[in-house]
């Protein structure tokens, strides 16, 4: 390339020499000369990178091709001077150059072919470029429109930030109040709890000194009539026999004798007898009805359900408890719904009869007492409350566990047992409304029953307690094989029926304590919670108890095999299982406020 560049500014150094040399006296050709010089040296710059190859061997060609030719010239001028051998070396030089010729034109050839090629990939690179270049246009808008969308973003996460910081402060001073409300709800506890203590020891000692009164004023009108004279007279007689018969006198005289009596002449002391007893029947919360005993069906033969007679949805949530009357066809259910309703089973279907109310979270249990006219419950809100029948507001509401009430039984007309989760038993005093017996247990109090001067609870250390209701000492324990979940005892409390976390109920004997025991076991029986209730029948012959899988299974005790399943019914764990009094029906209820009565009518 640089040949041929010297040899090109060469001719034009020429042909600039002959024409200042031929045209100084002709001014005009040498200016258009000069131009044409100007416009090939700007297209040797233009050019000179694009053809450089090829202007390099083109050059290459052209200084052999004219020497050849001064080589041919010279042996025609002088061929005197020459020999033949050294024309045969021309010509076989000349051979050479031609083939040399040939070869380089090839090339040349070859050359423009990839020039054309790498013009043509040229091309499509710049094709490409133009392409990518759009593309970084519009990855550029994309770009800008992510980064405004970032920044908005950006804004809202920083407005959503804000609120969430705001909402946690005040969820932050929510549990603070909540916090102050709780410790003020336990102060408030505590001094209601103290007040009615306080109120109880108050009403106990005015009714002792009232007591210490009437019976100070009942021994000082004995003694008064213990000291008076009172004179006994034979048949009256005529004062005409009497003057006659001076003996007679004198023998009636000798009959006269003094002696201590508490006649119904003296109406001061049966009058105080009767005010006793009334004054301390005002201070109770209990009336003349309920001390009278109603009289009590007994049941024959129970009857074992095999179809059900009705389904209905008894409460608005979860069903926890139920109950026959012990008098009547009537039923009691409990549930998380805070509420007692009553029905009636008329028909073989259930009633609805009433509803009551006045707990203020849920309840775990129902009893009704003796006489059928009033029933007890245990309630999630750390107490147990007793109702009437006929009235639909609590007539007494016994407050004292730091903890849920888990059950709540009565022990005669006028006392009743509860157990806690704050592991202590209590009894109670209606009488007086007021706590006279407390029992701390060493584990939580799921259940229990009452029998003849003692109580029988169930707790989740797998033990069962009998403690003796004079002194609420603990007498005895049994060994459970599992966390008990409720018991039951048979109308004769001859036998005690305990449900325990591992889906065994076990039945023991009351009269002789021991650790003998019948244990029924089935196939797909499961106990479903920690406060799954099972029942003995009426007639003591037969368990039932409900499961996790929604069946009702009942046992026969007599041989200890299973009696029925009664299945399809409830669509989740049954809590709570009880049979009519006369043995012909038996309702369960579940979890999810359905409750189911069977009979086999």
């Amino acid at each position: 390339m640089a040949t041929v560049t010297v040899d090109t500014r060469r001719v034009m150094t020429d042909v600039a020499g002959v024409s200042e040399r031929s045209g100084r006296g002709e001014a005009p050709a040498g200016r258009w000369k000069r131009h044409i010089i100007r416009e090939l040296k700007h297209r040797d710059v233009t050019q000179h990178d694009m053809f450089r190859d090829l202007i390099r061997f083109y050059t290459q060609l052209l200084q052999k091709t004219s020497l050849t030719k001064g080589m041919l010239s010279c042996s025609v001028r002088q061929p005197s001077c020459g020999s033949s051998s050294s024309i045969s070396s021309l010509l076989l030089r000349n051979d050479q150059l031609k083939k040399t010729t040939g070869e380089l034109a090839f090339q040349v050839v070859e050359l423009q072919q990839q020039i054309k090629i790498k013009e043509c990939v040229l091309e499509e690179q710049h094709a490409r470029l133009g392409e990518e270049e759009c593309q970084w246009v519009g990855a550029l808008d994309v770009r800008q429109e992510l980064q405004k969308r970032v920044k908005q973003v950006q804004e809202e996460n920083g407005a959503l930030k804000m609120e969430y910081d705001s909402l946690l402060e005040r969820q932050r001073w929510a549990e603070t109040s909540l916090r102050e409300e709780k410790v003020k709800e336990g102060h408030l506890l505590e001094d209601m709890i103290r007040l009615k203590q306080q109120a109880a020891a108050r009403m106990n000692s005015r009714n002792e000194r009232r007591s210490r009164a009437r019976e100070a004023n009942l021994q000082k009108d004995l003694q008064t009539v213990a000291r008076s004279k009172v004179t006994i007279d034979s048949l009256s007689s005529t004062p005409t026999s009497r003057s006659t018969s001076p003996k007679n006198e004198s023998t009636e005289r000798g009959h006269t004798r003094l002696f201590r009596s508490a006649s119904v002449t003296s109406p001061r002391i049966l009058k105080s007898i009767k005010e006793l007893f009334e004054k301390r029947r005002g201070h109770s919360v209990c009336s003349l009805e309920e001390d009278l005993l109603c009289p009590v069906g007994i049941c024959l033969s129970a009857r074992v359900p095999v179809r059900v007679l009705q389904v209905l949805e008894a409460h608005e949530q979860g069903i926890n408890a139920v109950r026959f009357s012990c008098s009547l066809d009537l039923l009691a259910t409990g549930g998380t719904d805070r509420v007692i309703k009553l029905w009636e089973v008329r028909a073989g279907s259930l009633t609805h009869r009433a509803t009551l109310d006045g707990s203020t979270e849920g309840i775990t249990s129902v009893e009704f007492d003796p006489t059928g006219l009033r029933i007890l419950a245990a309630s999630y809100d750390k107490s147990a409350l007793l109702w009437r029948l006929d009235d639909p507001v609590p007539k007494l509401t016994l407050t004292g566990h730091s903890r849920k009430v888990t059950a709540a039984r009565f022990s005669g007309l006028h006392q009743v047992v509860t157990g806690s989760a704050d592991r202590t038993i209590r009894l109670w005093d209606l009488h007086r409304a007021a706590c006279v017996q407390v029992a701390d247990v060493a584990s939580y109090c799921s259940d229990l029953v009452c029998s003849e001067n003692c109580i029988i609870s169930g707790h989740y250390d797998s033990k069962i307690r009998v403690w003796d209701t004079r002194t609420v000492g603990c007498v005895q324990e049994l060994p459970a094989q599992g966390k008990v979940t409720s018991l039951d005892i048979s109308s004769d409390h001859r036998q005690l029926l305990s449900c325990c976390r591992d889906d065994c109920l076990q039945l023991i004997d009351l009269r002789r304590w021991s650790n003998d025991r019948m244990c029924f076991r089935a196939d797909g029986f499961k106990c479903g919670s920690d406060s799954t209730k099972a029942v003995i029948s009426p007639d003591g012959c037969f368990l039932a108890a409900g499961s996790a899988d929604g069946a009702v299974y009942i046992w026969n005790v007599s041989n200890g095999n299973l009696e029925t399943r009664l299945p399809d019914k409830h669509s989740s764990s049954i809590s709570a299982v009880s049979w009519s009094l006369s043995g012909e029906y038996v309702v369960s209820v579940d979890k999810s406020r359905w409750a189911v009565l069977w009979s086999d009518i």
